[in-house]
């Protein structure tokens, strides 16, 4: 049968005769990840080398494996081999090698000169996987330097071909324009409220009225393909139709059944996660259902977690997804999202390595001898926070040294296929003689499905040492052979602390100390060590666990929920990471009851593992403390007396006065405000404080001596010169000046108590002319001024004239300033 990629395929391989790198651009359907290695075997610049092709996913890689073979005519494991984790069928004949872009990694990391193969084609490209930038950058790498004759050809269906040639050295690209039948779009939309399996159901029962064949639905993940396919088998009841779930775990037999066409006269529902956008095909669809969503992992740097998040998809997928609908025939694509949302989509998915855990690519890199990822080709490079904690994480493993440089702990990691903390979590457990557990515990954490889908890893961990499936024969296999190299890589480190039986949690704990759960009272409800919470369900038998040993968490921070995690003893905890444990004598201050508390507490990260009360000791760091609880309390709501605040406002209003006067010299008066002693309450406020354990134990007395240490003895005495606390009027008065209002100074007293008074009253050395505040005989204002001999000319007929008729027992002369003051009414008779 003629594919679309057909008529491309001279012109790839004159292209690959003539230069050693090229992209390949074609669309889903063209027959690329078949057509092109069987047609490369007749290259002459092949000579007897292998050609490597990289797919994405086991599936992918066994099915296209399986197609080639057959198209050679022969069995898998002669002209066609297969090597993905958990299955490696090749042999002497092999001259096309299918691989999962993981196992490549592995292979140029093991053998850079990657001697024997001629040419590696990365498949799928577009879906920039961490382990396909790695093993693109690694091979042009090793292409540089030891392998001139190499040939990389990148393949790839919704692709950037400009951007992937420059970054090959501007490679040649080659296109096929392909051939795909037509779909028509139909928008069904949801209500955001609904869950997506309600959504789906209305909508396969809706494509199984309107249209024939068989139907693709995508769904986020495995819970929700296992809900709806329940869902469907209780209420379709037509023997006809055939439902098929189809996702990364489950068995071999089980993927084979889902991508198999269906028997003649029936159909199938084959409910998928995003592991059918592309790379297979699934004979016999032209009906799509695609909920618009993906679940992907996300890692935050700050914390050095990755969790799983449910995300929109991008553009380019809900095309890939929709054109699975076109490959043999019309098809019919049903969206559960409205129309006009389609642009908001993201235009592509983000590329693993910019949201990724980066440790285990460093670790790769440092095994490469590159410390710096920026010394390689990244068609993004690897993101520097990212970076920065994957090698702290490491350096803390003792995998990486303080140069970056790996060290033989890091070697002895990297000699088994797992991630960093798993391989250190293997190494810690075979010093204990218990290797071979971790090492299955391994395969149950990395080999999603296997041992079922209970959070309870321990559960996990028995069913799949008891199952005989062929996945769980196949991991089991897996684990003994980890278990070999892990054996020699313990005896080289020479690592050995005696036997110890070691629980499922305690392995974990091993691995992902940050996660170690403690309980927070309430089922379910947990702290992890990272300072994070996360939950269970609460009827769950783990949700009552006193301490969990945590792998994987799902869902958003502010409601992170456990995915896998097993129970670990309080006293197995204590013997493991005793030394790590701290405990502290930790002095605070209560805002609830404004006083200091003193609590010995046992500390590991976040979690309180024990605590009690002691004595508050009257130490000079006991009074900082209750320094910063009155800073948060609030300075002004503090027992001042009425003297210190106006002390305080005195010493403002000369602060504010020498600015006005002098600006651009340095001030000499101290800032006093509320916002200036709440910045610094250990320096001032805290030496007067020894012995005192209460906000109400702070008095006048500590509040006089800090007020004295922070006003030097030569401004105490121009502060009582130039802002004095009185103002003795020339009738004899003494009255306190008022330095709290907003037009500055204020004295207020009756207007006889200023007669003969022909200057106006100043501050500040003479600076700052005083607010009088005049009033009545009743004690109303009459007026207010800052020019009292202005006033005496001026205005004041007009008052004299209206208080001499409203208040004519008191003296109203025509020239108060050269009347005598008085505090009394005009004697009788006069």
């Amino acid at each position: 049968m003629t594919l679309p990629i057909d008529e491309a395929l001279p012109r790839l391989a004159q292209t690959l005769a003539e230069n050693a790198r090229a992209v390949l651009v074609a669309p889903p359907g063209a027959g690329k990840t078949t057509r092109v290695p069987l047609a490369l075997l007749e290259c002459g610049w092949r000579g007897d080398g292998k050609i490597v092709v990289l797919e994405p996913r086991r599936l992918a890689a066994r099915a296209a494996a399986e197609r080639m073979s057959s198209l050679a005519g022969d069995r898998l494991g002669e002209t066609v081999g297969l090597k993905v984790r958990m299955q490696s069928l090749s042999g002497p004949k092999t001259r096309i090698e299918v691989v999962t872009e993981g196992v490549f990694a592995r292979m140029i990391l093991d053998d850079p000169s990657l001697e024997g193969v001629a040419a590696v084609l990365f498949d799928e490209f577009h879906e920039r996987s961490l382990d396909a930038d790695l093993g693109l950058a690694l091979a042009l790498d090793a292409q540089a330097a030891l392998r001139p004759d190499l040939r990389l050809l990148v393949m790839s269906a919704t692709l950037d071909g400009a951007r992937v040639s420059r970054l090959m050295q501007d490679a040649p690209v080659v296109e096929s324009q392909g051939r795909a039948f037509p779909v028509e779009t139909v928008h069904l939309g949801r209500d955001p409220r609904e869950r997506i399996e309600e959504a789906g159901f209305r909508a396969i029962r809706r494509a199984l009225a309107e249209q024939p064949g068989s139907l693709l639905v995508f769904l986020p993940g495995q819970a929700e393909i296992l809900r709806l396919a329940g869902k469907l088998e209780e209420s379709l009841n037509d023997p006809s139709v055939e439902i098929c779930p189809l996702y990364g775990s489950m068995e071999r037999a089980a993927q084979d059944r889902a991508i198999r066409p269906a028997p003649e006269g029936r159909r199938k529902i084959v409910l998928a996660t995003s592991i059918a956008e592309t790379s297979i095909t699934i004979d016999g669809v032209r009906v799509v259902i695609d909920c618009g969503l993906v679940r992907a992992p996300r890692f935050e740097p700050d914390l050095g977690l990755t969790r799983l998040e449910t995300l929109r998809v991008s553009r380019a997928a809900a095309d890939q997804r929709r054109g699975r609908a076109g490959r043999t025939q019309p098809g019919v694509c049903y969206r559960l999202w409205e129309e006009a949302a389609t642009g908001a989509l993201p235009a592509f998915a983000q590329p693993e390595i910019l949201a990724a855990d980066l440790s285990g690519l460093l670790l790769d890199l440092a095994a490469w001898g590159a410390r710096d990822p920026n010394e390689l080709l990244w068609l993004d490079p690897p993101p520097a926070p990212a970076c920065a904690e994957g090698r702290a994480l490491l350096q803390e493993l003792g995998a990486l040294d303080a140069d970056g440089a790996i060290t033989p702990r890091g070697k002895a990691m990297r000699r088994l296929p797992l991630p960093p903390r798993l391989a250190r979590m293997a190494l810690q457990a075979e010093s204990f003689g218990q290797g071979e557990k971790a090492c299955e515990l391994a395969v149950v954490l990395t080999e999603r499905g296997l041992g079922g889908d209970s959070p309870d890893l321990g559960e996990r961990l028995e069913r799949f040492l008891r199952e005989n499936s062929p996945r769980a024969k196949d991991g089991r296999r897996l684990a003994h052979g980890w278990k070999h190299g892990l054996r020699d890589a313990a005896r080289e480190l020479g690592d050995r602390r005696g036997e110890r039986t070691l629980s499922p949690g305690a392995l974990v704990a091993l691995a992902f100390p940050d996660r170690v759960a403690r309980g927070r009272g309430k089922p379910g409800d947990f702290l992890m060590a990272n300072g994070r919470a996360a939950s269970l369900e609460p009827h769950l038998p783990l949700a009552k666990a006193t301490m969990l040993g945590v792998a994987e968490i799902a869902g958003r921070a502010g409601a992170s929920r456990i995915v896998a995690a097993a129970e670990l003893e309080e006293a197995e905890f204590e013997a493991l990471f005793g030394a790590e444990i701290l405990t502290r004598d930790e002095t605070r201050f209560d805002p609830a009851s404004g006083s200091l508390r003193r609590r010995e507490a046992r500390r590991f990260g976040a979690l309180t593992l024990a605590e009690r009360n002691l004595a508050v000791e009257p130490t000079l760091e006991s009074a900082r403390i209750l320094a910063r609880g009155a800073a948060a309390f609030g300075i002004d709501r503090l027992n001042w007396s009425k003297a210190q605040r106006q002390l305080r406002e005195r010493v403002a209003f000369l602060r504010q006065a020498f600015t006005g006067a002098f600006a651009g010299e340095d001030n000499p008066w101290p800032d006093l405000s509320e916002a200036a002693l709440a910045k610094n309450p250990e320096e001032w406020l805290a030496p007067f404080l020894l012995g005192r354990q209460k906000l109400d134990e702070i008095d006048g007395e500590n509040f006089d001596a800090a007020l004295s240490a922070l006003i030097p003895w030569d401004l105490a005495r121009r502060l009582e010169a130039e802002a004095p606390t009185h103002f003795v009027t020339p009738a004899g008065s003494r009255i306190a000046l008022d330095y709290g209002a907003a037009e500055g100074p204020v004295l207020a007293a009756r207007v006889q108590e200023f007669y003969g008074l022909s200057t106006h009253p100043c501050l500040a050395g003479g600076r700052v002319p005083l607010t009088l505040h005049l009033l009545s005989p009743a004690h109303r204002p009459i007026q207010i001024t800052r020019d009292l001999p202005g006033f005496w000319r001026g205005s004041w007929a007009a008052v004299k004239a209206e208080m001499k008729g409203r208040y004519p027992r008191h003296l109203w002369p025509d020239d108060p300033a050269g009347a005598a003051p008085t505090t009394r009414a005009k004697p009788r008779g006069t």
